[in-house]
């Protein structure tokens, strides 16, 4: 992912101490300024996958989508989230996220709920793949919030299924 930086001057300290600050920074944080972002996905649920609706573990497959901010309270509502291949959730009622609050949206079929922060899409089908995938996270608006790619053999390292965004 590429950092798209301009600098009026170029070749000064200022210019190079900029420069090194911006090449530190994350990539998301420099893209995008929404207040939610994903923090962690489980990708591979535990156990053999099984997307029954009765008896399987698609329930285990999650997505954590959390609330960064420090004073703004977000509504899901009209949110999106999809992988590569175009599978895509809709957030389709009001669903509040407080400040440093989370949800995890998980799959297989559920009742939604605020108090216990955990949304489902209703179907029993996996969205994420076990060896590669992409996350994207889109505003109600229809601008992105936030986007991770990751491969199980780089992302991870223990190989529990679960990796960590945004800490």
């Amino acid at each position: 992912m590429r950092i798209r930086t301009r600098l009026a001057v170029a070749g000064t300290a200022a210019a190079t101490g900029v420069l090194a600050a911006v090449a530190a920074a994350p990539a998301q944080a420099a893209e995008y300024s929404s207040a939610l972002k994903v923090k962690g996905i489980q990708y591979d649920a535990p156990g053999r996958d099984d997307n029954r609706c009765s008896g399987g573990n698609t329930k285990a497959e999650y997505l954590t989508i959390k609330n960064y901010s420090s004073s703004k309270t977000v509504n899901l509502k009209g949110y999106v989230v999809k992988d590569a291949a175009g599978n895509r959730y809709k957030f389709p009622a009001n669903h509040y996220l407080q400040p440093g609050d989370y949800v995890k949206l998980r799959g297989g079929k559920g009742t939604d709920s605020d108090a216990n922060n955990v949304a489902y899409r209703q179907n029993c089908n996996f969205m994420w793949n076990n060896d590669k995938d992409t996350i994207y996270l889109y505003k109600s608006s229809g601008d992105r919030a936030d986007v991770h790619s990751y491969t199980k053999r780089a992302n991870d390292p223990d190989g529990n299924g679960y990796i960590n965004y945004h800490g």
